[in-house]
């Protein structure tokens, strides 16, 4: 009987076993959900959504969905979550997805990725709701280009709403722009003094062709190198990244308050250490932008399925998860627009 009682007591004393983790085939290590809220843009980006949204606008996840995804995500390990679009503030219910996702145990940063439109009104709600983390698409500081590339011309009430959201404590606001040849010319120049003497980071993104934007593609893609050299010979130093970190490659300069990013999709090696996964506004989990189908993981988001069911999918899928992408071959996936899935 003593035997036993001390076997009982060892077992007490033992640690749990860890809980799964994302780990994929190739031993990289998925911290960072990138979840699309809706597929719906009101603007009319040229490399997007040209002729605006046309799709469907209804039958994207609803808040409960939402929370309970997010749930089954940081059980396996995730720490930073980022919601995106479409554009994410045209739901109703943005500030209550952003709680929900900011009281998820395990989750460390919330993050958002917006066009901006709404950005001064809204950005303290946002904040007050959790959301640690900003990011606003500015492809142009130049008024007439901003416009002549989104359709609309908003650029002031934008950068308005950026340095309102620089004085309300985020952990990091950051602007992204598409790297693109109409405006390669001026727009280091213009960003660095924007940067000057703030603490924010400029990130270019190489321009990413998709099934829809094929002839805007050949017109307009610049490769990333025109940036880094640039930066280089200004007195710009790489940055180390950390573990939950996007794509970019950030560089800094004593002089200069802020930074600049580079993510850079085309060049050798980027996918080696890819760290998210993406659901789409209507549940699907994908694997990489630029794979194909997707798994289906809307089914298990209800009250009446066990957690560890969802869980379970989500882990029996990452083993078909490729090395990389097949950019440089011309191969975009099924990948229309990058508004379908949340870019």
């Amino acid at each position: 009987m003593a035997e036993a009682g001390l076997m009982e007591l060892d077992a007490a004393r033992a640690p749990s076993p860890a809980p799964p983790s994302l780990v994929d085939g190739f031993g990289r290590r998925f911290r960072y959900l990138r979840l699309s809220v809706t597929e719906v843009c009101n603007f009319r980006c040229a490399y997007c959504l040209p002729d605006g949204y046309r799709g469907k606008a209804d039958g994207f996840l609803e808040l409960d969905e939402i929370a309970r995804l997010v749930r089954g995500f940081a059980a396996l390990g995730v720490t930073k979550v980022r919601l995106s679009g479409g554009e994410p503030s045209v739901r109703a219910d943005l500030d209550d997805i952003i709680a929900a996702a900011a009281a998820t145990p395990g989750v460390m940063k919330v993050a958002l990725t917006t066009n901006g439109w709404r950005l001064d009104r809204r950005v303290r709600g946002w904040r007050d709701a959790g959301l640690s983390h900003l990011n606003v698409s500015i492809d142009s500081l130049d008024p007439a280009a901003f416009a002549r590339l989104t359709g609309h011309d908003r650029l002031e009430d934008i950068l308005r709403g950026v340095d309102t959201a620089l004085g309300l404590g985020f952990g990091a606001v950051k602007l992204n722009a598409v790297l693109l040849r109409d405006t390669v010319d001026s727009a280091f120049d213009q960003f660095a003094d924007w940067l000057r003497h703030r603490p924010a980071t400029v990130r270019f993104i190489e321009l990413m062709r998709t099934l829809d934007n094929g002839p805007w593609f050949d017109a307009q893609h610049v490769r990333a190198e025109v940036l880094e050299r640039w930066l280089r010979e200004r007195g710009w130093t790489a940055r180390p990244r950390r573990a939950d970190d996007g794509p970019a490659i950030e560089y800094a300069h004593p002089d200069y308050a802020g930074r600049f990013g580079v993510i850079a999709p085309y060049g050798a090696g980027f996918c080696d250490g890819c760290n998210r996964l993406r659901v789409t506004a209507r549940g699907k989990l994908r694997l990489c932008l630029f794979g194909e189908g997707g798994v289906d993981l809307r089914d298990l988001l209800t009250d009446s399925v066990a957690p560890e069911r969802l869980e379970q999918r989500i882990l029996d899928a990452l083993p078909t998860k490729q090395r990389g992408h097949e950019l440089m071959l011309g191969r975009s996936g099924d990948l229309r627009r990058m508004a379908d899935v949340g870019g």
